[in-house]
């Protein structure tokens, strides 16, 4: 299969840089799956699982947050806002941060700030506890 080359960051720093057969990511209107010599492609990266094939057939997992994906003159670029490996997400942290939200969620009451912090929290526990499982 053709591979193309990704660079995924982060504002922690570059992630990823290497050859893949194919990058799947949660945009906000859907998933997009972009393959070798795709169309120019930019677009808001969503919240949810990202697949990375890399150019030897391996696949990882991700949970990815935010930010933008790019796909320029067959380079591809995404620049997430959070970006964890499958293998580096703590279970019961992800857990405990969604039971922590659930809470706020429930004690919001007539707070809408609140009430959207804790559910964008909640949401990123459910992304990285469905990367993880």
């Amino acid at each position: 299969m053709s591979t193309f080359h990704l660079k995924i960051s982060t504002p922690d720093g570059l992630l990823f840089d290497g050859e893949v057969e194919r990058v799947r990511v949660r945009m906000i209107d859907g998933d997009v799956c972009l393959l070798a010599h795709h169309t120019d492609f930019v677009s808001a990266v969503g919240a949810g699982e990202a697949s990375i094939a890399v150019a030897d057939g391996q696949v990882r997992k991700a949970a990815c947050i935010g930010g933008m994906l790019a796909m320029i003159n067959n380079e591809a670029n995404l620049i997430a806002t959070t970006f964890e490996w499958a293998e580096d997400i703590d279970l019961d942290r992800a857990k405990h941060a969604k039971e922590v939200a659930q809470a706020r969620i429930a004690a919001a009451k007539n707070d809408n700030r609140e009430l959207m912090l804790a559910e964008a929290k909640l949401q990123r526990a459910l992304v990285r506890i469905n990367v993880k499982q």
